[in-house]
């Protein structure tokens, strides 16, 4: 089973087996990781805006024009950002380290 880390915003790694087939977003959620996905993975909000490292971040399919809309709601975008519903685990991303952002910006509410 892929690993994912997840950095949270004190820095501290926190290293979850994660199944293949579900989001960044659903990994979060089962381990009770600080991620908030206010739209519940349906692309209709920032809220699960990861930073993904660089050497990570080229592995991942190329975002969609969708995704890239909803990012540039999010706190914090860097050229590395993307939403934890839209990356799915695979074996290939064993050892996937995200940032978690210190902060959220939720237009849902």
């Amino acid at each position: 089973m892929p690993k994912i880390n997840f950095i949270n915003p004190e820095g501290k790694n926190i290293e979850i087996d994660a199944p293949v087939g579900l989001s960044i977003l659903e990994v979060a959620h089962q381990n009770n990781i600080d991620l908030e996905g206010a739209c519940e993975g349906s692309l209709a909000c920032s809220t699960c805006h990861v930073v993904v490292d660089s050497e990570w971040y080229d592995l991942l399919p190329t975002a969609t024009e969708d995704e890239e809309d909803m990012l540039d709601l999010a706190f914090g975008l860097t050229h590395t950002s993307r939403l934890g519903c839209q990356i799915i685990v695979t074996d290939e991303l064993d050892g996937l380290v995200v940032r978690l952002p210190s902060a959220t910006r939720n237009m849902m509410v």
